[in-house]
């Protein structure tokens, strides 16, 4: 029987919404998210150049580790991020990319010295 998120030690329910974050794509999908209230899957599609099914897929994910949610209306479904800090934590993220890259560009540098 699974256990719930209640019961298991923090640090493998944060593992587990990394999991969610775990493809460019779908880091793709929240940051095309963090500068819109909504986007609709037909935007989506043409900002990604994902077929359809691939979509439905990576989007899937996003629901299930509970980062985005979708909302029908009409023909259309909208998708927002579903919490603000969601786009904080891409924010951080490329904070230290950043600096990261910075560091090893140093070194580089420097053996070539």
């Amino acid at each position: 029987m699974k256990s719930s998120n209640r019961e298991r030690p923090l640090y493998e329910v944060k593992a587990n919404l990394f999991k969610g974050l775990a493809h460019p794509v779908r880091i793709r999908l929240l940051e095309l998210m963090s500068t819109e209230p909504e986007v609709a899957v037909g935007a989506l599609l043409v900002d990604t150049g994902l077929e359809p099914s691939h979509l439905s897929q990576h989007l899937a994910v996003l629901r299930k580790h509970n980062l985005v949610v979708a909302e029908r209306r009409s023909s259309q479904v909208y998708y927002r991020l579903a919490y603000a800090d969601v786009a904080d934590l891409l924010s951080v993220a490329r904070s230290l990319l950043v600096q990261i890259l910075a560091t090893t560009q140093r070194q580089l540098e420097s053996l070539d010295s």
